[in-house]
């Protein structure tokens, strides 16, 4: 059954209404250059009012709900054919602190109403067309980002996942189960029939499309991260009485490997290749004293894993060399490297099929951000619809998708959906 594009209806300001409602449940934030803060750390009391709020939404629109055992919540409008597997769409709530209101979102809100303009236009799936709510996409609270997705497809065990811990010490163990959120974490994953096709829709996170003036963005391969967690340890003491000569300077040695890992990855030559420090602790962290340790956090992502493990390896060489130098020692843990995702073909042409409907310029892509979609390739054919945001800004609160990007997003999505389910 096709859908037509005169049946096929957008209740755009509805939609918006529910972001900026969605946005209200929030900690406090602190807004810079306008637009509005969200903080939403997962198993917070934000975090457990805005996934309340989506399930109210989606049980208006008539769809059964199911809630695993880390809160990865299942909205399924049930199609024709309930032996078949399902075709999946989603992203997460979830906020880093003082973000704005539409990564991730547009991805849960605008999957709910592309359903609900299926619905609208008479249209019935073959296979179920299922929503899908991801718990904590952002690693803000237990260091590992993708932590829902990362468990539906087996990449995180229930073993590893019960013995992450917050800054504070508690367990997810204890923050799932406070939240409400009981069960067996073993049950989290999911066998490989449980989806066909996996479509996520996100705001860009990027320049491109505005500044090409592209209406669409249709994503061909998803970079992944390896991210490390480096200490490096020297000799502290007095400013002013420590010669230079002598010294073993923690946070020397430790700017010498932020630059060290910049250069590897501008040494690729290849525009996908980013490394970035994001974190820099000094201790003690004191005017007049010469720092005697320092921990680092590194994030190297590319599209190409053999690219991405040769700058890793030249960082190695640069840490060692460094350390050798001055003097210092160089710990390294492996927090996680996980491999880049290419989206499915079928998918890919699914989604360039339902712009030409809507009379739309696709433009295939990259996506250097990563997303729940990198996981869910694990399980599923994937695909991803990117829409324009303002001068790219994200995880800011002046993050900004204009009301018609989204909803053209939308109509892209339910009719990518709807060819998914027939097939």
């Amino acid at each position: 059954m096709s859908v037509e594009a005169s049946e096929l209806r957008i209740e755009q300001e509805r939609l918006m209404e529910e972001l900026r409602m969605l946005a209200t449940f929030s900690q406090e934030g602190v807004a810079s250059g306008g637009g509005t803060a969200v903080t939403r750390v997962v198993f917070t009391e934000p975090d457990q009012v805005a996934r309340a709020y989506v399930a109210e939404l989606a049980r208006d629109a008539e769809l059964s709900v199911r809630v695993d055992a880390v809160g990865n919540t299942f909205f399924r409008w049930s199609g024709s054919d309930e032996t078949l597997a399902a075709v999946g769409t989603g992203s997460h709530i979830d906020a880093i602190p003082n973000a704005g209101m539409y990564d991730g979102t547009v991805g849960v809100l605008g999957g709910l109403e592309a359903i609900r303009a299926l619905q609208r236009s008479g249209f019935t799936p073959r296979r179920s067309i299922e929503l899908i709510l991801f718990t904590s996409e952002e690693p803000t609270r237990f260091g590992l980002g993708c932590l829902g997705s990362r468990m539906m497809s087996g990449i995180l065990s229930a073993e590893a996942a019960s013995g992450l811990r917050d800054a504070g010490g508690g367990s997810l163990e204890e923050a799932r189960k406070h939240a409400g959120f009981g069960g067996e974490l073993g049950e989290v994953r999911l066998g490989a029939g449980a989806y066909t096709s996996f479509v996520e829709l996100h705001i860009e996170q990027g320049p491109v499309l505005e500044k090409e003036r592209l209406p669409i963005g249709v994503v061909t391969k998803i970079a992944a991260p390896a991210s490390l967690r480096m200490v490096v340890q020297g000799e502290g003491g007095h400013a002013g009485a420590m010669l230079m000569p002598v010294r073993r300077d923690a946070l020397a040695a430790a700017a010498e490997i932020v630059l060290a890992a910049e250069a590897a990855a501008l040494g690729t030559g290849a525009e996908d290749t980013v490394a970035t420090v994001g974190m820099c602790e000094v201790f003690p962290g004191a005017v007049n004293s010469v720092p005697s340790r320092v921990g680092l956090s590194l994030d190297v992502r590319d599209t190409d894993p053999e690219r991405r493990d040769a700058v890793l390896q030249r960082i190695a060489a640069a840490c060692e060399e460094t350390a050798r130098r001055r003097r210092v020692t160089v710990e390294t843990e492996r927090v996680n490297a996980d491999r880049p995702a290419s989206c499915s073909d079928a998918v890919v042409a699914a989604i360039e099929k339902a712009c030409a409907a809507e009379g739309l310029e696709a433009h295939r892509m990259v996506s250097r951000a990563y997303h729940d979609t990198l996981f869910m390739a694990q399980l599923a054919e994937v695909g991803m619809i990117f829409i324009p945001c303002r001068a790219g800004v994200s995880h800011r609160p002046d993050e900004y998708a204009a009301p018609e990007d989204i909803a053209r997003g939308v109509r892209v999505l339910a009719r990518t959906l709807a060819e998914l389910s027939e097939r």
